[in-house]
């Protein structure tokens, strides 16, 4: 029997080289005083800079705990969709999905770039295909990540069922391509960023997806939930109540075809509520390593992010359930990703 490869699927560029957070802040005084806009050209990162990024940072803690694989998409708190216009938020995700690409042809075996995409507030989102469709072609990413409230916290946007996201969705089923519902850093001072706006968002997407029935117009469409979820695996009798009070069909048969969560959950026991609640055909691997949560817990001397540790001292799961949430089930979600390894021999 092959080894399990253990497949990441929430990875970001949070360890990116100094020069790329400076162009930005550039690029943000630039929307007030066009005198000092940056050009695309003005950001200057080797290839050794990256290097050192990646090894000195991800890869090494990749390799100390045990993993293989990573998608790696751009920062999520640096998308920051409701910054400037289209026009910004479209060179910004040019600069930060090509970074991404580098890594990716750097670390060819250890990282797959997923591509963030330029939304802006009030912008059809049919502008961001242009970027999707190099990402794909071009850079070989295999996922994409979507913001469901580009506003940045003031949810201006129309629900994910709403028919203006279906531009997006076409393009997804077309090329296969599942999209991380993942929103960014929250301009609203109720909402902390990775402590609730994350997480609200995690929730608010999936009560939208009961509420509607988009996968009747798109039954291959696939989202993958992050954070564990965020309160769905806490509270689904709520979502099974609300969703038989509202005559949808029963959650497994409504949205579980289609949407799955990660194991970016920092704690034991909410890893055995997820993989006791959702059915392990629905979870996939991940840690989002040097992300949200990077300190170590008092309690167990260990990393929060190392999300490796709980699914291994799970007594919930048969090592079959393991190999499925490790590999399996992400080469199922992403086919892209899995044509990659099959061209490869994995």
């Amino acid at each position: 029997m092959k080894k399990t490869l253990i497949i990441d699927c929430h990875g970001h560029y949070t360890t990116a080289p100094k020069a790329l957070e400076a162009w930005r802040n550039q690029q943000i005084a630039g929307i007030q005083d066009p005198s000092v806009k940056p050009r695309v050209a003005d950001l200057k990162i080797s290839d050794d800079e990256l290097r050192e990024s990646i090894e000195t940072n991800q890869l090494r803690l990749m390799k100390e705990r045990g993993s293989d694989i990573t998608l790696f998409s751009p920062r999520a708190s640096f998308m920051a969709h409701h910054i400037g216009d289209f026009e910004v938020s479209s060179t910004w995700a040019a600069i930060c999905n090509e970074l991404c690409y580098r890594v990716s042809q750097l670390f060819p075996d250890h990282f797959v770039p997923v591509a963030m995409l330029p939304q802006s507030p009030g912008v059809d989102p049919k502008t961001c295909i242009p970027e999707l469709e190099k990402c794909v072609k071009e850079y070989g990413n295999v996922g994409i990540n979507l913001n469901p409230d580009p506003s940045g916290g003031h949810w201006t946007s129309p629900p994910l069922t709403d028919k203006a996201w279906y531009p997006i969705y076409e393009k997804m089923v077309e090329y296969d391509l599942p999209a991380m519902i993942h929103v960014s850093t929250s301009c609203n001072p109720a909402f902390h960023t990775t402590g609730a706006h994350y997480l609200n968002a995690d929730t608010t997407a999936f009560m939208q997806l009961i509420q509607g029935d988009l996968f009747k117009d798109f039954p291959t469409l696939r989202f993958l939930i992050p954070h564990g979820g965020g309160a769905v695996p806490y509270h689904w009798g709520r979502f099974r109540g609300l969703a038989q009070e509202m005559k949808k069909p029963l959650l497994a048969d409504h949205l579980l075809n289609n949407v799955f969560f990660d194991t970016c959950v920092y704690h034991q026991p909410g890893i055995n509520l997820l993989n006791t609640v959702i059915p392990v055909k629905n979870v996939l691997f991940a840690s989002e390593m040097i992300g949200a949560v990077r300190g170590i817990d008092p309690e167990t001397g260990n990393y929060y992010d190392d999300t490796k540790r709980y699914i291994e001292a799970s007594t919930l799961l048969s090592a079959e359930d393991k190999h499925q949430i490790y590999e399996a089930n992400t080469r199922r979600v992403f086919p892209r990703l899995d044509a990659q390894l099959k061209s490869k021999g994995k």
